[in-house]
């Protein structure tokens, strides 16, 4: 009986992926042990390019991946990055990463970093710019413990006569557009608001998404800290038992809050990107990223 020999890995094609792919990103993401976040890849799949490589050894399915969301040309944010668990150490991450800098053109590639994947990235050139911190619990409405002026912000439902409003908002502090991802979110969110100031202009949004049994909460563009913790409070009201957010390491006041308000963890992720000194934007008014996969 003869072996058949399978094909070095570095002849393996890496192809872009469709939606139809989704059922294989969730094996391969529960093969490295990460939930399967349906939810969440759907989008991804949908508001950015996924790629992948397909199994050479009959199992089928995919033994790589990762998504790579482009904002306009400018910045690209690099997620999702995953290697199946019988391939792993053998190069493939550095492959597919090699892969996305590359795909990426002339846009800046970011990603959010952990721990055993930043020596790699780092060898890569991408460089550290900031950090996050992922907290979770039961929010809880009236917790204490730092600045806190929920009371004097004005928070509402978000209706499709605000996102005109909101997507100017959002390119001025996220300083690029992202109008196509922006647009998904009435549907991909199961709560979506804006805070109002005393002329009726908008001075913020904020969402919650559902990931399994997680409440997600993200993103959290507001003016100031105090319409960031009312848009946030409207979200907790009504939230699940668990919720998340990943509070950047720059917003110390908005996390002695959050921890105040029933969420904890010090589980850290690095921010990192490539061939510029840092992501767009206005920090002191970007509070949370859509998701870690994308900014």
């Amino acid at each position: 009986m003869t072996t058949r020999s399978l094909p070095e890995l570095s002849t393996l094609p890496i192809r872009t992926l469709t939606p139809d792919d989704l059922t294989a990103c969730l094996d391969l993401a529960e093969d490295r042990g990460w939930s399967r976040e349906e939810h969440k890849w759907r989008l991804l799949l949908t508001a950015g390019q996924g790629y992948g490589i397909d199994a050479p050894d009959g199992n089928g399915g995919l033994i790589g991946a990762y998504v790579l969301t482009d904002y306009t040309g400018e910045y690209a944010c690099v997620s999702m990055v995953l290697v199946a668990e019988r391939y792993a150490r053998r190069g493939l991450g550095r492959r597919l990463m090699r892969h996305a800098i590359e795909a990426s053109g002339d846009a800046a590639p970011f990603l959010q970093a952990t721990d055993n994947g930043r020596p790699l990235y780092e060898q890569l050139g991408f460089r550290a710019v900031g950090a996050t911190t992922m907290l979770t619990g039961t929010f809880a409405p009236d917790g204490t413990g730092g600045t806190d002026g929920t009371d004097r912000v004005s928070v509402r439902r978000a209706s499709a006569a605000d996102m005109r409003a909101v997507l100017a908002l959002d390119a001025e502090v996220f300083g690029t557009d992202r109008t196509e991802l922006l647009a998904r979110l009435p549907a991909f969110a199961d709560r979506f608001v804006v805070a109002d100031d005393a002329a009726g202009g908008i001075t913020g949004f904020a969402a919650r998404w559902p990931n399994g049994p997680t409440d997600v909460f993200g993103p959290v563009v507001a003016a100031d800290l105090a319409t960031a913790q009312a848009l946030i409070a409207d979200l907790g009201a009504d939230a699940g038992e668990r919720v998340r957010f990943d509070v950047d390491s720059r917003h110390p006041e908005l996390e002695r809050w959050l921890r105040a308000h029933g969420l904890s963890g010090d589980y850290r992720c690095t921010l990192m990107v490539h061939t510029a000194p840092d992501i767009p934007g206005d920090i002191s008014r970007r509070f949370a990223p859509y998701s870690v996969a994308l900014g």
